[in-house]
């Protein structure tokens, strides 16, 4: 390949910051270890195949619209809702324009458009990723709460609120009601 791929490579160990960086908002909530940037990319993306799919939209495509939805934030951090009201965020797709650079042209305009994509909410696979990324708040809500965390509450009922499609409303609904281990229970053939 003729191409330089340094910035790639630079990317991809700037990418694994993401593993160490924590979703600062579960502090607010007093979780004192809450999952990193990376963990929550992954079960989103893995959320936003499964709506996609259920919805009648390309379950690949929303997944990789998810995947990269938060990749910025190895040079942003994870600002949460209320640092935000003091500090604007930065633009998503600035940011990854700054992260592409010195890219071949073919890697760093595919990554631009599906960051621009997701930020533009207009198609059925960036709605269904979007939702994802509320569900995954949702589901590790539900997650800390079940672990003692009282004030997890709010960012399970925020999330709920937020939902567009039907299938991720229909999965909130079904989550809200099911036990974090009757994935297990059922699984062993026990009851709960």
């Amino acid at each position: 390949m003729a191409d330089d791929l340094s910035a790639v490579s630079r990317f991809l160990l700037e990418a694994g910051t993401l593993k160490h960086a924590r979703r600062t908002g579960w502090w607010m909530a007093g979780v004192r270890d809450p999952e990193s940037v990376a963990e929550h990319s992954w079960r989103t993306s893995l959320i936003a195949s499964v709506i996609a799919q259920l919805e009648g939209a390309d379950p690949a495509r929303a997944a990789l619209l998810a995947v990269w939805h938060d990749s910025q934030e190895t040079r942003t951090g994870d600002v949460n809702h209320l640092g935000k009201k003091y500090a604007p965020s930065a633009d998503p797709e600035t940011v990854t324009a700054d992260q592409t650079a010195g890219m071949p042209e073919p890697l760093a305009e595919a990554v631009r458009g599906v960051v621009a994509e997701y930020e533009a909410k207009e198609t059925p696979e960036a709605r269904c990723a979007r939702d994802a990324d509320k569900l995954e708040c949702l589901i590790q809500g539900i997650e800390y709460r079940a672990q003692g965390y009282e004030n997890a509450q709010r960012w399970i009922d925020n999330s709920r609120a937020r939902l567009i499609t039907e299938t991720a409303n229909r999965l909130a609904d079904e989550l809200l009601n099911t036990g974090t281990l009757d994935w297990l229970y059922a699984a062993m053939g026990e009851t709960p």
